[in-house]
């Protein structure tokens, strides 16, 4: 299969995993959404918004939300845990959204899936002048050499590679400012295995494939001198967050 048929392929797959999604997928820190959010804002689109882990955080904000994104079983997800969402199916290139409707927009975990060119322009069509585009990963931190050796066993993803690769564009927007937060989560067994199964190189993987990556992911928990022995885990994070404003 091509590389971009293997690349829509993965970015199309996440609604196939909406429970697992949603219950294995890390929160975004305190303050890194505190950093994205500008003062006086008051309406805010989270793009690619999937099963609400960021736009819960916005909500407990006071800020009146859109959410948007093309899996309607993860818009589902969203819907029964924060029904006052205003809730969209769409994408980053086509946003159903009026012109200047929002002071913000926020892409968590999305922006790498999307086409710059086109979802640039877009963003910046339904943002009122002055308006913040912001941009968040959470980033396993791999100088932690177990940490490393997991990625080997469960393979890179889309977005570490995104961020890593510095692959952001402007399109018409100022400078970018970025901001990194470490930060630290605690896994056992299962919820680690189900944060593999989150994953869309999982998610499309044959069923054999799935299988060799679970057992090997299991062998290194048990056989790996820094995790063998334990009954749980803390993964370090490293959450890389971008803000850039319309002139």
């Amino acid at each position: 299969m091509a590389r971009d048929e293997v690349f829509a392929q993965q970015a199309a797959s996440f609604d196939q995993a909406a429970d697992v999604y949603e219950k294995a997928r890390p929160e975004y820190p305190a303050e890194a959404v505190d950093w994205l959010i500008p003062a006086g804002a008051k309406t805010v689109l989270d793009l690619g918004a999937g099963t609400g882990k960021l736009t819960r955080a916005l909500a407990a904000r006071g800020l009146e939300v859109f959410a948007v994104d093309p899996a309607p079983k993860m818009l589902a997800q969203l819907s029964a845990s924060l029904p006052e969402a205003i809730v969209h199916e769409g994408t980053a290139e086509d946003i159903p959204l009026a012109d200047a409707s929002v002071d913000l927009v926020l892409a968590a975990q999305a922006w790498h899936w999307v086409d710059q060119d086109v979802a640039l322009p877009q963003v910046a069509r339904v943002l009122r002048p002055g308006g913040r585009l912001g941009l968040i990963w959470n980033v396993r931190d791999e100088s932690v050499p177990w940490v490393k050796r997991l990625t080997a066993v469960m393979h890179s993803s889309e977005g570490e590679s995104f961020v890593e690769g510095g692959h952001l564009g402007r399109g018409p927007f100022g400078e970018i400012e970025s901001a990194i937060f470490d930060w630290t989560r605690e896994f056992d067994r299962e919820s680690l295995l189900d944060l593999v199964r989150s994953r869309s190189y999982f998610i499309t993987a044959s069923p054999d494939d799935q299988a060799v990556i679970l057992a090997g992911v299991n062998e290194l928990l048990d056989t790996d001198p820094d995790l063998a022995g334990a009954d749980h885990w803390t993964m370090p994070y490293r959450t890389h967050a971008f803000r850039m404003q319309l002139p």
